[in-house]
């Protein structure tokens, strides 16, 4: 893509013209893209002993891909908002996204084309075209005839989860889940507008809502789960969410979220969360229990003046650092498993060879070497991912902590494989990894 040329000073000769440094470069295949004022200058003031680069070529640019155009917000701030007296209104969050149908969730917008470029021997270097997107085709949604809008084949309510676009219906308990609701297994969003007692079980494939409060029961959402005052899990409640928790408090329980948990206080709990967990309003407190969070967690409040034990774990996604420990552990079985199998096989192969292989061990042998085979196979697969997972683990294994108020002893962080005791109350701090140490600095926001 780049021509220069080095001039070396003549000896009891002359200096070259522009036309003769023209023809060097001619000869040598260099008509494109020259700098024609560069050239001239050389030739009438020399530089000699140097590379001077004289030509260069136009680098194709790529299209770019087709994308999708949305219809509606992706991403809602579904922060709720905090009154003049620091409560948090957790009743005014306005998550719901109706549609109707035939109404437009989404459309294509083309690809453009790539640009070839050239380079300095005049040859063309063609370039890739865009390539075009694909509609996120979800449940209850169509694709118009023409393939370049996704329509909402209901009524009903919009939930983006997994990169797909899907139309729920809701469904509505209108009292409390208890023994005259049963437990609900429902495929889209279940609205609950009292509240759910202890041992009953919702599991939804959209979002999960209750107005009142989650006593220890168990609530898993394919999206969201909204609890518009909170929980009190006694020990046993239990959430899981493919995204995002969002509740007034929780208390003595076991939660889990895809994507972020934002609340005003958590008490005595242990949480997982894939990316952010926010504690705000007027209390903005995290006490006791453990939590594992993926990249962030910001508080107000962080343990308590009486030293109570609360361990957090920042910078590695916990569900990432779990199939990783599920991994080692099925991969180590399996090569126990697959040794066995190798040693049954060597033991039948040794009948074969004296000539005392019977059917029954004849059949033995094939099922051990078709289960060897199948062995091999599986473990390759499993540390292909467990490399490809611990690749990721080192990759993400930052995160920080930030609090607005105080953080008292008897916290332990853990940042990455970095770690920290709390020994002092800390006031307005951001807690972060530098090299193999966790350092307190200020509060930022």
């Amino acid at each position: 893509m780049k021509a220069s040329i080095f001039l070396t000073p003549p000896d009891d000769g002359r200096e070259l013209k522009l036309e003769e440094i023209l023809k060097a470069l001619n000869d040598h295949g260099v008509k494109y893209g020259l700098d024609m004022e560069t050239l001239e200058n050389i030739s009438k003031y020399p530089v000699y002993n140097e590379n001077i680069l004289v030509a260069e070529g136009v680098q194709p640019v790529n299209g770019k891909n087709g994308q999708v155009k949305f219809h509606f917000n992706l991403k809602e701030d579904r922060k709720p908002t905090i009154t003049d007296d620091g409560r948090v209104d957790f009743r005014n969050l306005d998550l719901i996204k109706n549609i109707k149908e035939g109404e437009i969730l989404c459309s294509l917008e083309p690809p453009s084309k790539g640009i070839p470029g050239k380079n300095v021997l005049g040859e063309d270097i063609p370039a890739k075209d865009g390539k075009d997107a694909v509609l996120p085709k979800g449940k209850n949604t169509e694709i118009s005839e023409d393939g370049q809008n996704l329509i909402a084949a209901i009524n009903g309510q919009i939930n983006y989860i997994d990169g797909k676009v899907n139309v729920f219906q809701n469904y509505e308990v209108p009292a409390n889940v208890d023994n005259s609701t049963g437990n609900i297994n429902f495929i889209g969003n279940v609205i609950v507008r009292g509240s759910v007692l202890s041992g009953f079980v919702i599991q939804a494939g959209g979002n999960v809502e209750v107005g009142g409060v989650v006593e220890g029961a168990t609530i898993i959402a394919g999206g969201d789960i909204i609890l518009r005052r909170g929980m009190q899990g006694h020990g046993k409640g239990v959430l899981k969410s493919g995204g995002d928790i969002i509740a007034k408090y929780i208390e003595n329980s076991n939660i889990e979220a895809k994507m972020d948990i934002k609340a005003e206080a958590i008490m005595h709990s242990n949480v997982k969360c894939g990316n952010k967990l926010e504690l705000t309003g007027k209390k903005g407190l995290l006490v006791g229990g453990t939590c594992k969070v993926g990249k962030e967690v910001s508080a107000k409040v962080i343990g308590s003046y009486m030293s109570t034990p609360t361990d957090i774990e920042v910078g590695i996604d916990p569900s990432l650092k779990e199939r990783y420990k599920e991994l080692k552990i099925e991969i180590e079985k399996i090569e126990e498993d697959l040794k066995k199998t190798e040693q049954a096989i060597t033991i039948l192969k040794k009948f074969q060879m004296l000539g005392k292989l019977t059917p029954e061990k004849q059949e033995l042998l094939a099922k051990s070497i078709r289960t060897k085979v199948f062995y091999t196979n599986k473990i390759g697969r499993l540390k292909e991912e467990s490399v490809y997972i611990e690749m990721k683990l080192q990759e993400e294994a930052s995160g920080k902590i930030k609090v607005y108020g105080y953080i008292y002893s008897g916290t332990k962080v853990s940042i990455g494989t970095s770690m920290l005791y709390v020994k002092d109350n800390l006031q307005y701090c951001t807690l972060y990894r530098e090299g193999s140490d966790v350092k307190i600095g200020s509060y930022n926001d």
